[in-house]
């Protein structure tokens, strides 16, 4: 009798996406009919904007419901550069440098694929989010976190960075506006990274999921816009915050020809393809100016991010400055003694609020929990008054 085979150790010797996991538990317990408040998963209260569904159902109706090119439809990846030329200062050339994908993270893990051999190193931000450092695991290689320091306003110190690059170092992953700190990266900070990048030969994979959520008047600046950098560059974009399309799973990366050629291969054969009504809808948001709709999406989240961590900031026992990019409250809470996991799990408990514990985003977090700010106005007052109550009882 042959023994029955254990399952592989890289997924053993993993762990659960906390993110995913805690709005999970959150959607169950609305299923057994309680009111929850989830402030977990990064999440818009908004539904998708119309026009762009409005697209994805004409493409199913015209029957547009067949597999496409695996690097994408031609329509969308002209839909991915005008929007990089319009939006990013790039001319990218639709088709060697662009290739479509099922949001950002099947980006990052096909771009990973595409670098890392076994025992490579990849560099990481300690906060990070929680799936970069589980995916390099999966693919054999070993993330390495560097520490995003708060007396460094969470910016990476170069000559700290610097420390932690070895011969075995492959790439660094760089998210900005940063997931969850909030921090958008100056052009002195990439210019930083970049001459490290350079000095050592390695590559930067760039998350940019949330390049239009920059508050206060700042902008986003695209590593591969500077000198030297274009070649060794993998930016990844998606529609899942900025248009409030977490579900349909679309995205792009914008990369060297030589890369998306490597990148393609392994579409062809891990997905074949990004659905294709998919592609229809998410060329019509990408291939133009956003339309007031979305535009109003932004201003108003600008509005709750501002309000929420103001009010959070005002609760004793609290700290949480106004984010730089991106929707979450970074919340300190040091000061009340118990920690992030302690904090989130008996919150949703007793109050049926869903946070995220900031330990599960690095060593360095575990006095800080995440809170999404862009939930209805209703939720937002609801869900203060029980965080308050909650502090106020411990």
């Amino acid at each position: 009798m042959y023994e029955s085979k254990s399952i592989s150790t890289r997924v053993q010797n993993s762990e659960p996406s906390s993110t995913v996991m805690i709005a999970d538990k959150a959607r169950l317990l609305r299923e057994e009919g309680q009111k929850v408040f989830d402030f977990s998963a990064g999440r818009a209260f908004e539904p998708t904007p119309g026009y762009v569904i409005e697209a994805a159902i004409a493409a199913m109706r015209s029957g547009d419901t067949h597999q496409t090119m695996a690097k994408g439809t031609t329509v969308y990846r002209k839909a991915c550069a005008a929007k990089l030329q319009r939006e990013n200062n790039i001319i990218a050339d639709p088709e060697k440098e662009l290739v479509a994908t099922m949001g950002a993270k099947q980006g990052l893990t096909i771009s990973l694929l595409a670098l890392i051999n076994p025992g490579d190193e990849v560099i990481v931000e300690d906060p990070c989010f929680v799936s970069y450092k589980q995916t390099i695991q999966y693919l054999g290689g070993k993330a390495v976190p560097v520490p995003l320091r708060p007396e460094n306003k969470f910016r990476w110190d170069k000559e700290e960075l610097e420390n932690h690059i070895s011969p075995k170092t492959k790439a660094v992953i760089l998210c900005s506006p940063h997931n969850p700190t909030g921090v958008v990266h100056s052009p002195e900070d990439l210019r930083e990274l970049a001459s490290l990048a350079v000095k050592y030969n390695l590559y930067v994979i760039t998350d940019e999921v949330y390049e239009r959520m920059t508050w206060g008047g700042r902008r986003h600046v695209n590593l591969a816009t500077l000198p030297d950098m274009k070649s060794r560059t993998i930016t990844l974009m998606s529609l899942t915050k900025s248009f409030s399309m977490g579900g349909w799973r679309i995205g792009f990366i914008y990369a060297d020809e030589a890369i998306i050629k490597e990148l393609e291969k392994l579409q062809q054969h891990l997905i074949t393809s990004v659905n294709s009504f998919v592609q229809a809808g998410g060329a019509v948001a990408f291939g133009q100016e956003p339309l007031q709709e979305v535009k109003t999406y932004w201003t108003e989240w600008e509005k709750k991010v501002e309000y929420f961590t103001g009010a959070l900031n005002d609760i004793d026992g609290l700290k949480c400055d106004m984010p730089e990019g991106s929707f979450y409250a970074w919340t300190d809470i040091s000061a009340l003694g118990i920690s992030s996991e302690t904090f989130a799990t008996r919150l949703l408990m007793k109050e049926n609020v869903a946070v995220i514990h900031g330990s599960s985003f690095g060593q360095t977090a575990t006095d800080y929990i995440r809170i999404t700010c862009v939930k209805s106005w209703e939720e937002i007052h609801e869900g203060l008054r029980r965080i308050h109550a909650f502090v106020q009882g411990l």
